[in-house]
């Protein structure tokens, strides 16, 4: 008998998606920053056992959109609700954000378990994960509910054990030896708008898009060339900085990060380009794969 299932990992901004996913998977998938809307796409992790496969689904933070990008970004939220074979909602027990209600009412109607994980176990007292606790089984009573750190990898491997056991009787979705669904260029963009979150403040981060036009790969070294696209000339301005010392900076802390990921030297090219609204161009989001 084997078992596989799709696990889609949900919940409001900065919850600890991106870290659980992360440990669950036991590779560094996920974009993980303090900035909210880190994770703009729906990144699948593949987990393989001899007779499982666990198909992780990180998705972005559940909001109300305010622009296009965001709407497409809650459409990969509701595109995990609904073919998910085992929901995983992390509540973040030091925020008490309720859930948007849309989403809230699609997960409550959803006919597939629901493992909810209190996250952030390390940051309140037995009393205050006592009262959370309470709440939120209150709102969702079907749930099987877990306390956990996914910072400090507390319990997670309780979930994993009970993922297992809720796992539907399905042959693997992808081939055993798989880790992901993205492609290398993918993984590229995402370590350099990851640097940017970090090295950047303020609108800019948000404002960025990056696309990996070249990615060649030798027996000695990758070659890749990435272009980063703004939304005006004075965020190009910034990103460069004086005398191109920014874009330095940043070009060399993400080959560092591109260097540990795919265990080879790159040589990594960085342009910026002007894009003016490309976040509420659809055109343009269809383009950068935000839309279908």
């Amino acid at each position: 008998m084997h078992k596989a299932g799709y696990v889609n990992i949900i919940g409001n901004p900065n919850a600890g998606k991106s870290t659980l996913m992360n440990h669950l998977v036991g590779e560094r998938l996920s974009i993980i920053t303090s900035k909210a809307q880190t994770t703009r796409h729906r990144i699948l992790g593949i987990v393989n056992g001899e007779d499982f496969q666990i198909v992780y689904s990180d998705t972005p933070g559940i909001i109300v959109p305010k622009y296009k990008l965001q709407e497409g970004m809650m459409q990969f939220v509701g595109t995990a609700i609904a073919d998910a074979d085992i929901l995983l909602l992390v509540i973040d027990m030091t925020d008490d954000k309720p859930i948007e209600e849309n989403a809230y009412r699609r997960i409550r109607n959803s006919k597939v378990p629901v493992l909810l994980l209190l996250n952030k176990m390390d940051a309140v007292t037995g009393e205050q994960l006592a009262k959370v606790a309470d709440k939120w089984q209150q709102e969702f009573p079907e749930a099987v509910m877990i306390p956990l750190s996914a910072l400090q990898n507390r319990n997670t491997d309780i979930v994993i054990k009970k993922i297992i056991e809720l796992l539907p009787e399905h042959p693997p979705y992808f081939p055993k030896d798989e880790l992901t669904d993205k492609p290398e260029r993918f993984f590229v963009s995402e370590i350099i708008r990851e640097k940017i979150l970090f090295q950047f403040d303020k609108e800019i981060p948000y404002s960025v898009e990056v696309v990996t036009e070249e990615f060649k790969e030798s027996d000695t070294i990758i070659k890749i060339r990435s272009v980063i696209y703004v939304m005006r000339e004075s965020q190009k301005g910034i990103l460069l900085g004086e005398q191109g010392r920014a874009i330095k900076k940043l070009g060399t802390s993400s080959r560092i990060d591109m260097e540990k990921f795919f265990q080879k030297k790159v040589f990594l090219e960085l342009f910026i380009k002007v894009d003016k609204d490309w976040r509420d161009s659809e055109r343009q989001l269809k383009r950068y794969g935000y839309l279908g």
